[in-house]
């Protein structure tokens, strides 16, 4: 069977996250840290089924510019519809 991994760096680790099934694991580095996500995924698949999987997932970048003006405008939307006071989402 073969899976598809996401790693990330969060300093100082290394995450990997299985992207069909929700198990992730860590190390010092990719290598570590994508053998750590092999043996957490054979210690899961023990108790859970083993998942169909027909074709790999599609990945792809996202790019956004961090604080955008619809980004900010939604944000204070939904901190008015918190506050008690009403809110239009339109």
């Amino acid at each position: 069977m073969r899976l598809t991994a996401a790693i990330t760096h969060e300093p100082p680790w290394y995450v990997a996250r299985c992207l069909e099934v929700e198990v992730a694991s860590q190390g010092e580095t990719v290598e570590e840290a994508l053998a750590n996500l092999k043996e957490a995924l054979e210690l899961y698949f023990e108790d859970a089924p083993v998942p169909e999987v027909t074709e790999a997932p599609i990945i792809a970048s996202v790019e956004m510019l961090r604080e955008s003006t619809a980004f900010r405008s939604f944000r204070d939307r939904r901190q008015l519809g918190r506050s008690g006071r009403s809110a239009s989402f339109a």
